[in-house]
């Protein structure tokens, strides 16, 4: 029997359109799935006359494969990934490779590259975005795990992710244990704000200006030719440009709750352990959950009315005022996206290759945008870079378009439009670059009830000193002290 340069476990709609992926550029693929008729269905089906070898045990798709055998495995993220390495290992030789090509949480990733590892085997983690056509035509693919791993499937991973304008492959290789999935993590994160951001964007031409959605539409056909030409921009003209067979514009049939599967939230979770303020994405997450309580916003919006302003002025210029608050935005979500990578890559030792990173989302993945090759470039030029905004291009923008996302945020709160994340941007901009912020007197409120100390503007950092507010505290401090 021919073997297969890789096994496949999990033939939903990813991992369907993956495998036809795969065989399209040459390599056979090992199919099975834990419902063993989707196997024949395939085969029969959409994989007819192709190079797949269909398989209905696990021993069967071990026993298919060319050494060092990669399976692949694409399937419920938690406890289906843990049950199949199991159903896997005893079939194995020391060497193999299981890749996890799901939305798997990295601290999962990180526990089971070691355990896996322990065990003489090897273990990819792998961020695949892109959603079920770029898993036909080329995701964008994050993979991490154990390093020698990555040059038995480099040749496979690289010829069927996204490529870019200049032919350059959307993938590489991202770091030890749980670095991919991480990355991959962030990714979404940014996801949601970019998402949320644009949602708001949209909700101030409605609401605000009263645009109608083929004003709209048109509105976001141009700015995809521009600054912010990007999928997500793409899409959203799509949508709003979109009518049933009746004429209905289906945008406005759909029930304003939004749904979400955990990426953004453990995004959000990953910066309070590392203690950066990824404010942006955390409020895009929060906005989910609120437009969720669907039944009791509107119980409560007839109670509570807003002391609100119509829109008065020029809503020409206004749109041009939205394009520039949302690029501005959109910069301060990528900042915060790689501060976090940069605060997670030295507490878990990985060595990240931003500009790297960024190329890897620049095609086939859900935040792919013309934008990020401006972060390729910076990170290029300053591979140490402290932050996206402190490089001269990024700083230029911000500045220059921070004017009119003062006015939008300022309309927005006039009209009682909310705007968490285009506002909570500018919230952040504006702290990221005060010399003094008004901690002082937060330490101050923290020594008088509880003795936790405080540094001082005249001494060393790392010398530190209580004061005895009340005359009736005492000179006992208390003994840590985390900034």
């Amino acid at each position: 029997m021919e073997q297969m340069d890789i096994g496949l476990i999990g033939l939903a709609v990813m991992g369907e359109n993956l495998v036809l992926n795969m065989e399209s550029k040459g390599f056979g693929v090992a199919v099975y799935n834990r419902t063993v008729e989707k196997v024949d269905k395939f085969i029969s089906g959409k994989g007819a006359g192709k190079n797949f070898i269909a398989c209905h045990s696990i021993e069967e798709l071990c026993s298919s494969l060319k050494h060092p055998r990669k399976v692949m495995l694409l399937v419920k993220a938690g406890a289906a990934v843990d049950d199949f390495i199991e159903k896997l290992l005893p079939h194995l030789d020391p060497g193999d490779i299981i890749i996890d090509g799901g939305n798997s949480h990295f601290p999962d990733t990180i526990r089971r590259t070691q355990y896996v590892e322990e065990k003489g085997f090897r273990y990819i983690g792998t961020g695949v975005s892109g959603g079920e056509e770029g898993a036909l035509l080329g995701p964008s693919m994050m993979p991490g795990g154990t390093p020698s791993a990555w040059p038995e499937v480099k040749n496979i991973f690289q010829s069927i992710c996204a490529k870019t304008d200049t032919g350059e492959a959307c993938c590489d290789w991202v770091g030890e244990g749980g670095a991919g999935h991480f990355v991959k993590m962030v990714h979404n994160g940014i996801e949601y704000g970019d998402m949320q951001m644009i949602c708001e964007i949209y909700q101030l031409m409605k609401a605000g200006l009263g645009m109608s959605n083929t004003e709209m539409h048109e509105v976001f056909t141009e700015w995809n030719t521009g600054e912010l030409d990007s999928y997500l921009i793409e899409i959203t003209r799509d949508i709003l440009g979109y009518k049933d067979k009746e004429g209905n514009e289906v945008i406005d049939l759909i029930l304003d709750t939004a749904g979400q599967k955990g990426t953004g939230k453990w995004t959000g979770i990953a910066a309070l352990d590392e203690g950066q303020p990824l404010t942006l994405i955390g409020e895009a997450v929060f906005a989910r959950c609120l437009s969720a309580i669907k039944e009791e916003r509107v119980r409560a919006s007839q109670i509570l009315k807003g002391d609100v302003k119509s829109f008065a002025g020029d809503k020409k210029a206004f749109v041009e005022d939205l394009r520039q608050a949302l690029y501005a935005s959109k910069i301060i979500s990528y900042a915060q996206g790689y501060q976090l990578m940069q605060a997670a890559a030295n507490s878990y030792g990985w060595n990240l290759n931003y500009g790297g990173i960024a190329l890897m989302w620049r095609g086939g993945c859900i935040i792919r945008s013309v934008f990020l090759e401006k972060i390729k470039e910076a990170f290029d030029q300053n591979p140490k870079l402290e932050n996206l905004l402190i490089d001269p291009f990024f700083a230029d923008i911000v500045q220059k378009n921070q004017a009119a996302w003062r006015r939008v945020v300022g309309k927005a709160v006039e009209m009682g439009i909310p705007i968490p994340a285009l506002a909570s941007a500018l919230n952040f901009f504006d702290g990221y670059r005060s010399e003094r912020l008004p901690a002082n007197l937060l330490q101050a409120q923290r020594d008088y009830f509880g003795a936790h100390t405080y540094e001082r503007v005249d001494k060393e950092r790392g010398e530190f000193f209580h004061t005895n507010w009340t005359g009736r505290g005492g000179d006992t401090a208390a003994s840590t002290y985390i900034v």
